[in-house]
């Protein structure tokens, strides 16, 4: 069985996102600018070389299967139909959109809470890891402590305002052990492993 984790660019100010993120702006303003690493700085590329591309490439093949939230799902307009990454999708929701329930759909949209969603995940990940995405979605796993490891990639930027990663998590405590770190123009990519108290 592969790790649950979550691999998210951010701003040095903790930002995901930058304001107003919605479709055709899924960034938020200036938001674009944090994965000037996966497009070798180059918006609309995919150009990205050397260690970012390393980095990507990994994140990539390791993955099984993606949870997210509804409103990333919303915000992305369901990827034009495909899964990231090409993986099994599980999407958190109140409510299923219509138009995408239906037998040839390459979503699941799971309605009774992260433990379920992971679960299925799990089952079709197989060997390999669970990904998990979105700031709430991320949220929600690390208080339900289901996180084992995370990257972070740091864009030498500044937002100042938008969408936080690490908020609304009261006062939860989480140790973690930095197990790489690598650096390209454009990014700084730092993997912690999550410790277990009963590890």
């Amino acid at each position: 069985m592969g790790i649950v984790k979550f691999s998210l660019s951010m701003s040095l100010d903790g930002f995901i996102a930058g304001v107003d993120d919605r479709p055709g702006q899924d960034m938020g303003e200036g938001g674009e600018a944090l994965h000037h690493w996966v497009h070798g700085g180059v918006p609309g590329s995919f150009g990205c070389t050397g260690v970012d591309r390393e980095v990507l490439e990994e994140l990539h093949e390791a993955n099984g299967a993606m949870i997210v939230g509804r409103r990333m799902f919303d915000i992305d307009e369901a990827w034009g139909g495909n899964t990231p990454g090409g993986v099994p999708c599980f999407v958190l929701t109140h409510n299923p959109p219509a138009e995408w329930v239906r037998p040839d759909s390459p979503f699941t949209f799971v309605t009774d809470g992260i433990h379920s969603a992971l679960a299925k995940a799990r089952a079709a990940a197989g060997d390999k890891d669970v990904e998990v995405a979105s700031a709430k979605v991320v949220q929600q796993f690390l208080r339900a402590d289901l996180i084992d490891e995370f990257t972070l990639h740091l864009a030498p930027i500044l937002l100042g305002r938008g969408i936080r990663l690490f908020e609304h998590l009261d006062d939860l405590k989480v140790t973690t052990e930095r197990t790489r770190v690598r650096e390209s123009n454009h990014a700084t990519h730092i993997t912690f492993r999550v410790l277990k108290e009963n590890a």
